[in-house]
């Protein structure tokens, strides 16, 4: 063993440039960390960049530096998609050959919307793609008034149920959501993620989501790194919506987070305390709140806000620690839409104890990090899994 802890931090959709297949996807000429940097006239990430990002890609405000405590490389993806589940799951040895189900242009079918009705009881609304804070304002006056359900997408694999809990118990809506993931579960309809999206407030000048969201998702196609790890007896913490995405699976312990800062509040809480495993963190705001909304300069600031905390991280290392920082997918701000970008990502790899960092070859998957992870801990990945171990990585004289 290599390392006795890994720190995985997902940076939510900041891809670094267009896969060779990207044509496929309608995302030709897409990077989301470069456009960014450009669109906010350049970054302001000395963390990052004294890691070695500008090796990867000319990121505005970033240079040429050495950093022999940091390798940095790209991973490409192999499944067929560009999604949270699809990313996720690949980082930890899962293939997916087929993109998950969207309805983001048609909303969802007339057969499916009908049925929820008749098993819920209740009258749908919406049924369109949309931003969830922007369905409230147009919605949420109407729903609080009739008791109807508020069903909603978006450019990923998911439906949506928004319900006011001041008019609507907490658990029916839960309950909803759970017929609804039912429903869902046929493959012309399996979406990723079923989500409860409960708010409070009078009318649309003070409607708030509140913190009771529940996620209702599709489990792994397959045994993933993470089971392999909790079988072998080590930790896997999970930050954020780790736990959402493998639902639960392969997780021994988690903490919901509100927010980015939350997030990185509560890794560095973990990184303080003592643990033998993985400590995995998604930070999705990056994504949810300025990716899909096409807004870059709310983008740039999110990446200086996590570069700083990043520096409050790093002194909390220990010597048998290893931070790989990456991403799932892209969701470059500057392009057309509001969908996710088919992009590569990058992954830096920190540990106080490498001496001689540099840049390593582009990886084919993502699955080199779960693999990477398994082998560190002498542990063996299933035969469904795919990918190989990044051996650099784990030279304890690197």
């Amino acid at each position: 063993m290599s390392f006795r802890r890994i720190f995985l931090i997902v940076m939510d959709s900041v891809g670094i440039g267009a896969e060779p297949d990207a044509e496929r996807f309608g995302d030709v000429g897409t990077n989301t960390f470069v456009h960014t940097a450009e669109a906010c006239g350049g970054l302001d990430i000395p963390v990052l960049n004294a890691l070695g990002l500008h090796d990867l890609a000319d990121v505005r405000g970033t240079s040429t530096v050495l950093h022999p405590q940091s390798y940095v490389q790209t991973l490409r993806e192999k499944s067929n998609g560009k999604d949270t589940l699809t990313g996720h799951w690949e980082m930890m040895g899962i293939l997916t050959p087929n993109p998950l189900v969207t309805f983001t242009e048609t909303g969802f079918p007339k057969e499916l919307i009908d049925e929820l009705e008749a098993r819920t009881g209740r009258k749908v609304i919406g049924n369109y793609s949309e931003s969830g804070t922007v369905i409230l304002e147009k919605l949420g006056e109407e729903q609080t008034r009739d008791g109807s359900l508020i069903v909603y997408t978006s450019a990923d694999s998911v439906l949506q149920i928004a319900a006011n809990v001041d008019k609507m118990p907490l658990e029916e809506l839960y309950r909803a959501c759970e017929i609804a993931r039912e429903i869902t579960m046929r493959p012309e309809w399996k979406v990723g993620r079923v989500i409860a999206r409960p708010y409070i407030g009078t009318d649309k000048t003070n409607f708030k989501r509140t913190s009771d969201r529940r996620d209702y998702a599709l489990s792994p196609s397959g045994v993933t790194a993470l089971d392999v790890l909790k079988k072998g007896g080590r930790d896997v913490l999970a930050v954020g919506k780790i736990h959402d995405i493998f639902n639960g699976q392969g997780i021994t312990a988690s903490v919901h987070t509100e927010s980015n800062e939350d997030g990185m509040d509560k890794t560095m809480d973990i990184a303080r305390s003592k643990f033998n495993g993985l400590c995995f963190v998604n930070l999705v705001e990056f994504d949810s709140l300025y990716g899909h909304r096409r807004n870059p300069i709310g983008y740039g600031k999110a990446i200086e806000a996590f570069d700083r905390r990043l520096g409050q991280l790093l002194p909390l290392l220990r010597e048998d620690d290893l931070l790989m920082v990456t991403a799932d997918h892209g969701n470059d701000p500057t392009h057309t839409g509001t969908d996710h970008t088919r992009e590569r990502v990058p992954l830096l790899s920190y540990s106080p104890r490498y001496l001689h960092g540099t840049k390593l070859p582009e990886e084919e998957t993502f699955a080199t990090i779960g693999q990477t992870i398994l082998r560190n801990f002498g542990l063996v990945p299933t035969s469904n899994q795919i990918g190989k171990p990044i051996l650099t990585l784990l030279d304890t004289k690197a």
